[in-house]
């Protein structure tokens, strides 16, 4: 399907994608913003600050001209953190060529907005086709080789396949679907609840804790999915389920270890600055809450999140607010049927 790819974005994430199309055989791109970082990645075959240690394909090429990088790529592969999503769509739609088309492995909201990033792209550049990039893959265990699996979603299957097929490989099994809100909405909603597991880490309350809340956070997930229309295969599958398990018990996880910081009682701003990386979850939360909103939702893990997150209640306070709730059945009768109605 591409004769060129270009990665924008040379985090973790998007190095390690870029490293394993290249190893695929696809003539690769992995555009970053910094000229130096570019250079240096390029001279040392290794991205020293994001994935240190592990050796890049001789075949990757860098760049930090955004023009030049798109300018004879077939498939756009954007993977920015959410909050910097909307300006770079702005920036590439009148770089790319007419050919083009675009997928993404950023997950999150449009911070302000609660819109998904689907969304932003239909708006920003209409008529391509487009696909989301999601799924259980710790970045560093991708670019390493260690067995992992995504998911591709979009309304056009065959550009779903078009995808897959550049990223599958023999330590890298890439499906394919349709759903993209569900796909979306797992991908950024398991941050959100992941603090909440690593907070009651932190604050060392067990195994059948971490295990409660990532059951009744997926309850969460199932509930506002039904709202927004998501399928329910979708939220139980790789971008779903499968990212908030891995989210919510792997030390990987900067939204995780934001949580288990709190839960040991350090304060927001130091935790973030310990971490040095994009946290998803503190602009996430805000989001969620919007949704549930909108909708009427009561989200009573995600709502303690976000009220830990903005120095509302402390985790103590928090947990005492979840527990103190009233008894009721697990689940909502007929989510199960509802899910995926709208």
């Amino acid at each position: 399907m591409t004769s060129r790819l270009a990665v924008i974005g040379a985090g973790s994430w998007g190095t390690a994608l870029a490293a394993g199309a290249a190893r695929n055989g696809v003539p690769t791109v992995l555009w970053g913003r910094d000229p130096a970082a570019m250079a240096a990645m390029a001279s040392h075959g290794e991205n020293a600050r994001y994935l240190p240690g592990i050796a890049l394909p001789a075949a990757l090429d860098y760049s930090a001209d955004l023009a030049a990088t798109v300018a004879e790529a077939r498939l756009v592969l954007i993977v920015v953190p959410s909050h910097a999503f909307a300006d770079m769509l702005v920036d590439l739609a009148p770089l790319l060529p007419s050919g083009a088309a675009v997928a993404w492995a950023t997950k999150g909201f449009e911070p302000g907005t609660g819109r998904f990033l689907h969304e932003l792209v239909a708006e920003h550049l209409p008529g391509r086709p487009a696909a989301v990039v999601t799924g259980p893959s710790f970045a560093r265990e991708v670019a390493a080789g260690l067995p992992s699996a995504v998911t591709v979603l979009s309304d056009d299957a065959e550009f779903a396949r078009q995808v897959a097929q550049v990223l599958h490989a023999p330590q890298l099994r890439a499906y394919t679907g349709s759903d993209m809100l569900g796909g979306e909405l797992g991908g950024a909603m398991k941050n959100v609840l992941a603090v909440a597991t690593g907070v009651a880490d932190g604050m060392g309350l067990g195994l059948n804790a971490r295990a409660g809340l990532i059951t009744r956070g997926m309850n969460e997930m199932l509930r506002l999915g039904t709202a927004l229309g998501a399928r329910a295969e979708t939220l139980m599958g790789l971008s779903g389920l499968g990212d908030l398990v891995l989210t919510c018990t792997g030390d990987l996880s900067r939204n995780r270890r934001l949580g288990l910081a709190l839960g040991q009682g350090v304060a927001i701003d130091d935790a973030v600055r310990q971490i040095g990386q994009v946290v998803e979850s503190v602009l996430t939360a805000d989001e969620v809450m919007r949704l549930a909103s909108k909708h009427d939702l009561d989200l009573p893990i995600s709502a303690a999140v976000y009220s830990v997150l903005h120095g509302r209640e402390t985790p103590s306070e928090a947990l005492q607010r979840l527990m103190a709730r009233e008894q009721k059945p697990e689940y909502p009768q007929g989510l199960f049927d509802r899910i995926g109605q709208g």
